[in-house]
């Protein structure tokens, strides 16, 4: 099954967006925000933010990680899938703790997507022939 792997990689990927809507919607209850307001405490803002960005990130990385997967390789697909999450949970940590710390995790998933994004176009393109 060449495709376990980066379905794994999907599968946590959307195990961490669905946390990030849990955590919200927690400090939502918490402080007594009421919808559709996503303003409140700055704690709550930092995990609406994450939720948010998580959202916006898994639109450019579940493609290019399937098209990656697609015309170059499920195994380095789903690694560099793999350090996608990583670089998105870090990122989530991060900036839930101090905001101005998010860069690292940010860099490392906007790196990982860029990688598969090129890396699919060039896979592609190799694939017209």
């Amino acid at each position: 099954m060449p495709a376990a792997f980066p379905g794994l990689v999907t599968i946590l990927s959307l195990i961490l967006y669905a946390a990030t809507g849990v955590n919200a919607s927690r400090l939502r209850g918490r402080h007594k925000i009421e919808a559709p307001s996503v303003t409140g405490p700055p704690e709550f803002e930092r995990a609406f933010r994450i939720q948010q960005n998580t959202l916006e990130q898994l639109a450019l990385f579940l493609p290019a990680l399937w098209l990656f997967v697609l015309f170059v390789s499920p195994f380095w697909g789903g690694v560099i899938g793999l350090v996608w999450v990583v670089g998105r949970v870090l990122y989530a940590i991060s900036y839930q703790r101090d905001p101005a710390a998010r860069g690292p995790g940010f860099a490392i998933a906007g790196i990982s997507s860029v990688v598969l994004l090129l890396g699919a176009l060039v896979g592609a393109i190799v694939n017209l022939r």
